[in-house]
């Protein structure tokens, strides 16, 4: 057939269908009991919108899911239980978790300062804290360590020749008292005659942690009261050949050495006058983790050094937290609401003080460990712990700190009997063993930890969110 017969066959076609549509109703009728209906020129004109098609909102994915189920626990266990930490703000740990993260990459010790009472003498706790950060972050060496040792340590041993003259800002009526030269140790040794010698060696015990065996950084933190101080630095490595360092400003400042591989002994010899503060004695990039012991104190100590010459001390450091563990040695003298209150404002002043001079370094303060007591022919909390535990974690909190409780990490009231049955703390129901004091370094080194898995899954999940 021609083409042009098939046009007018096609059209003819669609008349006859126009002409039906025309004519048949919309809805249609019945012939013989059946429906005949034809679809109307204005339906084909104008087709029905398609009814809408509701759409679900997308699931979230398995990954996700998992995700915030982490977060959710980990904020559990972080705001309640044994482990919980009081936060000023629930982001407060993120800038320290920052800078360990990036101190070994960008070539920085990143200091944690801890201080306490007798709790912590021997490195106790400390150790187990270092472990943990060094695992986690890298760095390695004993840490900052007074001119002369005071009390024994598993970690690091030495001794000091040459006239020093012991200043503190704590112990008995026989330490000297300065105007504030203590430094950041709280301590001192001031050069009598014009030149003294330390020897320092790690130990390498079963007991030490293998990171703190070593170290390849030396710093010596000072006050020069003269024109010219001189240092010389002799270890195994340079088979007895000195490193010498001259600093002739005077005031707050340090000397450092690297030396080009690791080391487990030195001696360090230094003529001038000056007040010694400390050695920092560090193995790498990473974190240092300092124990920083004073027996008897109560805490109230960090007002005793001027604000100009604690921030000048600090500022030769790189500090990322400051821990203040402190309250057990006023638990005894505390009877009423009033001392109480009176003690923990003295305390909010010294938060206060140490965060004016570090104000880059988060603090967070420790409170106190369950104690016992003889009541009633049997050794029970001392009735104050609760009410004082409650009172340094609001008051931490008001002056900008984390407060993190010993006593509720033990269990609680009257948990002290029971670590002394089992060998975890000592027959004065007040001291930890060293059984004890790992433990509860660990204790404390898990809290620490499950903030920074927080840290973590927030990171990813922020990441996730913004398409990263």
């Amino acid at each position: 057939m021609k083409p042009g017969r098939i046009l007018l066959f096609i059209a003819a076609v669609m008349a006859a269908l126009a002409a039906l549509g025309a004519v048949i109703p919309d809805e249609g009728f019945e012939v013989a009991g059946h429906y005949v209906g034809f679809t109307s020129l204005h339906r084909l004109a104008q087709p029905d919108e398609p009814e809408p098609v509701a759409i679900e909102a997308e699931a979230e994915p398995p990954e996700m899911l998992a995700l915030l189920d982490s977060v959710n626990y980990y904020s559990s266990v972080i705001h309640s239980g044994d482990l919980r930490f009081w936060l000023p703000d629930e982001h407060y740990f993120d800038p320290f978790w920052r800078q360990a993260r990036a101190a070994k990459r960008e070539g920085r010790v990143l200091r944690v300062l801890h201080y306490g009472d007798s709790q912590i003498e021997m490195d106790h706790i400390t150790s187990r804290l270092r472990a943990y950060m060094q695992s986690r972050f890298g760095g390695g060496g004993p840490g900052m360590i007074p001119f002369r040792p005071i009390t024994p340590s598993p970690t690091v041993r030495g001794g000091a020749s040459g006239e020093l003259l012991h200043l503190a800002s704590f112990g008995d009526s026989t330490v000297v008292k300065s105007r504030g030269d203590y430094g950041p140790m709280m301590q001192c040794f001031r050069m009598a005659d014009g030149s003294a010698t330390a020897t320092v060696r790690a130990a390498q015990g079963k007991q030490v942690d293998n990171r703190a065996k070593a170290f390849s950084r030396v710093t010596l933190l000072f006050n020069n009261r003269g024109q010219r101080l001189a240092a010389s630095l002799t270890d195994r490595q340079h088979r007895g050949k000195p490193i010498d360092s001259l600093c002739t400003a005077s005031g707050i400042g340090s000397v450092a050495w690297r030396l080009d591989s690791a080391s487990n002994s030195l001696q360090l010899s230094v003529r001038g006058q000056a007040d010694l503060y400390a050695l920092l004695v560090d193995d790498g990039p990473g974190v240092a983790v300092d124990n920083i012991p004073m027996r008897g104190c109560s805490g109230q100590q960090f007002t005793l050094v001027p604000e100009g010459k604690l921030a000048a001390a600090y500022a030769q450091m790189d500090v990322g937290l400051v821990i203040m563990q402190f309250g057990g040695n006023s638990v005894p003298y505390l009877k009423t609401t009033k001392q109480v209150s009176t003690y923990c404002q003295s305390l909010g002043r010294q938060i206060d003080h140490v965060r004016r001079c570090c104000p880059k370094a988060r603090v967070l303060f420790v409170g106190p460990s369950d104690m016992s007591t003889r009541q009633r022919g049997q050794m029970q909390t001392y009735p104050i712990i609760p009410e004082l535990i409650d009172s340094l974690a609001a008051t931490a909190t008001a002056h900008g700190a984390a407060f993190w409780s010993i006593y509720h990490a033990m269990g609680g009231a009257n948990t002290m009997p029971q670590w002394t049955r089992q060998g975890l703390a000592g027959q004065d129901y007040i001291h930890f063993s060293q059984r004890g004091a790992d433990l509860m370094g660990d204790r404390m080194a898990q809290a620490l930890d499950n903030l920074y898995a927080l840290y973590l899954l927030e990171r990813r999940m922020n990441k996730r969110n913004n398409g990263n």
